[in-house]
């Protein structure tokens, strides 16, 4: 029979007899420790993600798991430390930008953790879905929920979560009853109106988002009380759906308004409303200045350039983990709201107005634009 090193797996031939019929001996974690000359405790650190493991020593390790096609058995894991290291998201759109790039931080501060994440899409925002979601993850076993809550419950007033998870919320406003994180999308809103009436701009326009979003909310809210702040006028804002069709669509209604200036809740929807306004021969900025809403990559290829609010959806997604993992390790609960502080991008999409007269100083209400997918 072929000779072996003890660190690989000893996988036994059809001829090693009937004891050893056809079985392959699982790779322990002591073959592990052999082949990279530690300690059994310091691959096991290195398995469960531990951070105090010095780089080159936990490469080493991980070359010996690659060599000898270790897998660690989380079963095992699980029954020893009493935790599966894995955390559960609940969201209920995977179409969003907020969401996907707060899903992709936390995935990314998840991992450096030593922690996996479930995703479980609901797809309908309702108090019944949000727990058919806890059910299915406890079914999945994870260690503590994250709930990426960007859209009003349809059925009830205020957010209920099942007892016994540690539970952060992103994007609500479930701050009285529940830890929440969100960029500071009111103080986002009044920037963006302040450096337009600094501008020169006698009022500012808004494109908001759909009406049952917390995040469109919270900006409507703030560019309203800006507005009236400067004691400027305040017109009826128009509504889109966060997509660039939306923009577009009612952007053909804005662009025949005479304003100077549009704030749009996101960059999306300035990126549709500025086709528009080039379609009837609308120059941005010369005759109107835009500013958007995130900072997505893409806003700096826009033609021109967008100005924009940008939104820290890795610091959003990094403080998620962190403060599930703290409620994890100390058992506490809490509430309260904290805010991600936001800043404007100033790019070539805004300037002072051709003109002091903005004809835009009436109210009119606007109907709602039929609703897209998002983009």
């Amino acid at each position: 029979m072929t000779e072996r090193s003890t660190a690989e797996p000893a996988a036994a031939s059809p001829n090693d007899g009937a004891g050893a019929s056809a079985r392959v001996r699982r790779v322990s974690m002591a073959d592990v420790a052999r082949l990279a000359g530690v300690s059994s405790q310091t691959v096991s650190r290195v398995s469960n993600g531990h951070p105090g493991v010095v780089d080159a020593t936990r490469r080493q390790v991980l070359d010996a798991m690659v060599q000898l096609g270790y897998r660690p058995n989380s079963a095992a894991r699980a029954l020893r430390s009493g935790r599966f290291r894995t955390i559960g998201v609940i969201l209920f759109s995977l179409s969003t930008t907020g969401n996907m790039r707060t899903l992709e931080a936390i995935a990314t501060s998840a991992a450096a953790e030593g922690y996996a994440i479930t995703v479980i899409p609901v797809e309908a925002p309702t108090q019944g879905g949000v727990r058919g979601a806890f059910t299915r993850l406890g079914e999945l076993a994870v260690d503590a929920v994250i709930l990426l809550m960007e859209v009003h419950l349809l059925d009830a007033a205020d957010l209920t979560l099942p007892d016994g998870v540690p539970v952060v919320v992103a994007d609500s406003d479930a701050g009285q009853r529940y830890p929440v994180i969100d960029t500071d999308q009111a103080d986002g809103s009044r920037t963006a109106v302040q450096h337009l009436l600094d501008l020169g701009h006698r009022t500012v326009v808004h494109l908001a988002g759909p009406a049952d979003s917390f995040a469109s909310q919270r900006r409507e809210d703030a560019w309203r009380r800006a507005l009236t702040a400067a004691g400027r006028n305040v017109p009826d804002p128009y509504r889109g759906d966060w997509s660039a069709l939306s923009g577009y669509d009612v952007g053909r209604e804005i662009a025949r308004s005479g304003c100077t200036a549009v704030f749009a809740a996101n960059d999306q929807m300035a990126l549709g409303l500025m086709r528009a306004l080039a379609e009837v021969g609308r120059s941005v900025p010369d005759d109107v200045s835009v500013v958007g809403f995130d900072d997505v990559p893409d806003a700096v290829a826009y033609r021109p350039p967008l100005t924009t609010i940008h939104q820290d959806f890795a610091e959003v997604g990094r403080r998620c983990v962190e403060l599930v993992l703290r409620r994890l390790e100390t058992g506490t609960n809490g509430h309260g709201t904290t805010l991600v502080p936001v800043r404007l991008v100033e790019r070539a999409s805004t300037a002072a107005p051709a003109s002091a007269s903005d004809p835009h100083t009436h109210t009119h209400p606007h109907p709602e634009v039929e609703q897209h997918p998002a983009g």
